[in-house]
């Protein structure tokens, strides 16, 4: 079983930064496929972006690319998520999902076994 736990969400202005946290259990960190994902209000998930067990494959949605980074650092089980010229649409709850054997496209949902519960980010105008 792995547990994710998201971190570093917040209420910033827009131009501001954030960088969100996602601590993992499991002794396998380092095989793991990473994404982040996030739900607006009445709006469906959507994908934010993703990254390889190697870090060697990156992907981002076009919303979020040159704005937002993916990055992880398996000696300490943790992803990472650093969002930049924060705009009031990226207000959404963002998730982190992790899987071990994945099988597919990443940045698709249903690629990934395990879900962290959401940590909260608001851009204000």
């Amino acid at each position: 079983q792995v547990q994710l736990v998201e971190s570093g969400g917040g209420l910033v202005q827009a131009g501001g930064s954030l960088r969100l946290s996602c601590a993992a259990s499991g002794r396998t960190f380092r095989s793991y496929a990473l994404g982040w994902f996030r739900q607006a209000p009445g709006k469906e998930r959507e994908f934010v972006a993703a990254i390889t067990w190697s870090s060697g494959r990156i992907y981002y949605a076009d919303s979020v690319k040159g704005r937002f980074t993916i990055s992880r650092d398996n000696a300490k089980s943790t992803v990472y998520l650093q969002m930049n010229s924060l705009k009031p649409e990226d207000t959404a709850v963002y998730y982190c999902a992790a899987d071990e054997t994945p099988s597919g496209y990443l940045p698709s949902p249903t690629v990934y076994e395990y879900w962290g519960q959401g940590t909260q980010v608001t851009v204000s105008s």
